[in-house]
């Protein structure tokens, strides 16, 4: 059993798992789908303001989203420390090692290029732009939005919302740009 979790799972199996969830939320209880929407929860929690924004009984509506995102969270951490991580060099294709070798990125001994997620990174200015300022705009872009990625892409468009239709368009056209263009430019 061990060794069946600790390799990568097939499309064909994890795909179905992942729209399985849609419907079991929706019988449930009426639920959606998505994880963006507990920067929300965790503000009205634990932040007394005077913002309607955050002023809602969060328990009500969102202490089970809290309770999914602590769960996968848990599920993160016990998979890493139980069951082992990632502990060889990621296998890339030929051309995407070459593309990344060309941009100056050749350590690919992680989950993520050290060259630009580090310490050292992050005090440069690529990995400001990419840490800190990224990060703002992930997490405001998917409030503004009305959900994240996964919210969107899964959820919305298993209810056939064209706003999500719109977003996943969005979410596509914003990743080729840079990867094709901001990211030659930062690096």
């Amino acid at each position: 059993m061990t060794e069946t979790l600790l390799q990568p799972w097939p499309w064909y199996v994890a795909g179905p798992i992942i729209g399985l969830i849609v419907p079991l939320l929706l019988l449930v209880g009426g639920k959606q789908f998505g994880i963006s929407s507990n920067l929300r929860h965790l503000c009205a929690a634990t932040l007394p303001t005077k913002l309607d924004f955050f002023r809602y009984d969060w328990k009500r509506s969102g202490l089970w989203n809290l309770t999914f995102l602590a769960g996968i969270t848990l599920g993160g951490f016990l998979a890493a420390a139980f069951l082992g991580g990632t502990t060889g060099t990621i296998v890339l294709a030929p051309d995407t090692a070459e593309a990344l070798g060309s941009l100056g990125i050749s350590d690919f001994s992680g989950l993520f290029p050290a060259e630009i997620i580090s310490w050292s990174g992050l005090l440069s200015l690529p990995g400001v732009v990419t840490i800190v300022g990224g990060g703002f705009l992930v997490g405001f872009g998917a409030r503004y939005a009305g959900g994240c990625t996964s919210g969107h892409a899964i959820s919305g468009l298993a209810n056939l919302q064209f706003p999500s239709l719109v977003a996943v368009f969005g979410f596509f056209v914003g990743g080729l740009l840079v990867t094709y263009v901001l990211l030659p430019l930062m690096l």
